[in-house]
């Protein structure tokens, strides 16, 4: 990135908004595409998936298809995406609703990242959960 586009994305909240949502739909889409997961390396994009008991005690198939589900979600508005930022969406599996989350920390995972749109000091949690659960 040269000095002018980091000048730009510094002051720019629509620029780090769209450059969060990128970093995060890789993010997401690494889960099931090793190209992608590739690629996310190579940006240095790094994060942890979790998912809540209500998601695991379904079993390994459906958490497989929810972990497809969650990869290839596409569905942002203003009601899910307010800040066009990519970090929240809803997906059904097998007929059950679910949410998933994605938050922004620090790189050592103690509090929010200062700089949500740079990957080399932000790190990334996946949360994937029933709504009961949120």
């Amino acid at each position: 990135m040269n000095s002018e586009a980091t000048t730009d994305i510094e002051n720019d909240t629509s620029l780090q908004a769209a450059e969060i949502a990128v970093q995060n739909d890789l993010f997401r889409k690494a889960l099931i595409d090793p190209t992608a997961a590739i690629e996310m390396h190579s940006k240095g994009i790094q994060g942890q998936v979790f998912v809540t008991p209500g998601v695991s005690g379904e079993g390994v198939e459906f958490q497989t298809a929810t972990l497809k589900a969650v990869a290839s979600d596409d569905q942002f508005d203003e009601g899910n995406d307010p800040y066009d930022d990519h970090t929240f969406g809803t997906v059904t599996v097998s007929g059950q609703k679910l949410f998933w989350k994605i938050d922004l920390y620090d790189a050592d995972y103690k509090y929010g990242s200062d700089r949500p749109f740079d990957p080399t000091v932000t790190r990334r949690v996946l949360t994937i959960m029933c709504p009961s659960e949120y």
